[in-house]
């Protein structure tokens, strides 16, 4: 049976069916966000053991950008500019869940008086401060301090780091 080309009848129907059967990929978006001491703002969820940056998972069929200004919005009332891509980061399917790519973005510098009045929004959050960069990796779970560890040089570089859990692929 031949494949139909675009236009032809059956065409919706054949990319409905290779839809239906491709995998599936979960996403996530995290922020790093600075005050102007240049120090991180890390989130206390109360899901999960541990810190993490801001963001979140997307919903189906949402961008990593689009998430991650959703997720901002929602669990800290924060609604800024995002600049830049610093991380993409495959994570292999760890138990129970199969594989997803994080990104982290460069959220930038948050003026004096709006990073002294960051807070939880939602009951996702425990908590939200502000860390000194060295301090902030030893609040981290090991895989969001491996991105943490390529997101801070991809900032001070503007190369965006490509990661297999959390290690440079090349």
């Amino acid at each position: 049976m031949r494949t139909p080309r675009p236009g032809e009848p059956g065409w919706m129907d054949y990319l409905a069916e290779g839809n239906a059967k491709q995998a599936r990929k979960r996403v996530c978006a995290d922020a790093l966000i600075r005050d102007p001491e240049g120090r991180l703002l890390l989130v206390d969820p109360n899901y999960k053991a541990g810190w993490d940056l801001p963001g979140g998972m997307a919903e189906a069929n949402e961008s990593p950008l689009d998430a991650l200004r959703r997720e901002l919005g929602e669990e800290l009332g924060l609604h800024i500019p995002v600049q830049r891509l610093l991380v993409v980061d495959w994570v292999a399917p760890h138990t129970p869940w199969d594989d997803l790519v994080a990104f982290v973005f460069d959220a930038g510098i948050l003026d004096p008086d709006r990073a002294a009045t960051v807070r939880p929004h939602d009951d996702e959050l425990t908590a939200c401060a502000f860390f000194a960069p060295a301090r902030a990796l030893r609040h981290l779970p090991a895989p969001q301090r491996r991105r943490l560890e390529q997101a801070l040089p991809a900032l001070a570089t503007g190369q965006t780091a490509y990661l297999h859990n959390g290690v440079p692929a090349w």
